[in-house]
């Protein structure tokens, strides 16, 4: 059983920037960070999760529209962290924002379904003002 926890949401003025950790743990022997197809998703008042960016155990990454060139996604395997960071950052960004981790291989615009993804994060709270 995998567990997730982010860290590095804050308050910031639009234009700043933040760069969210999640910290994966509950490893068997012979599993790893690298095997794990792994996301950060957000959701805000009112608003359906969505998700934000991904990145597959082949290191191939998929953003939606709104954060390309903004957000930048990572993974550092030997710290079984996830990074994702936030550039630039809009009133619009405003979010829980949640990461997420599947032992499954998904592709493309799969990879950004909250579906998709059987462990999940408790969330941090991003809130940049105008």
């Amino acid at each position: 059983q995998l567990q997730l926890m982010e860290s590095g949401g804050g308050s910031v003025q639009s234009g700043g920037s933040l760069r969210l950790s999640c910290v994966v743990s509950g490893y068997t022997i012979s599993d790893t960070i690298s095997n794990l197809c792994m996301a950060w998703f957000r959701q805000a008042p009112g608003k359906e999760r969505e998700g934000v960016a991904s990145i597959g155990s082949d290191g191939t990454t998929s953003y939606i529209e709104s954060v390309k060139g903004r957000f930048t996604i990572s993974k550092d395997n030997a710290k079984n962290t996830l990074y994702l960071q936030m550039n630039n950052l809009k009133p619009d960004d405003t979010a829980v924002y949640y990461c997420a981790a599947d032992m499954r291989t998904y592709t493309g615009y799969d990879r950004l379904l909250s579906r998709r993804y059987n462990y999940w994060g408790q969330g941090t709270q991003v809130t940049v003002s105008s």
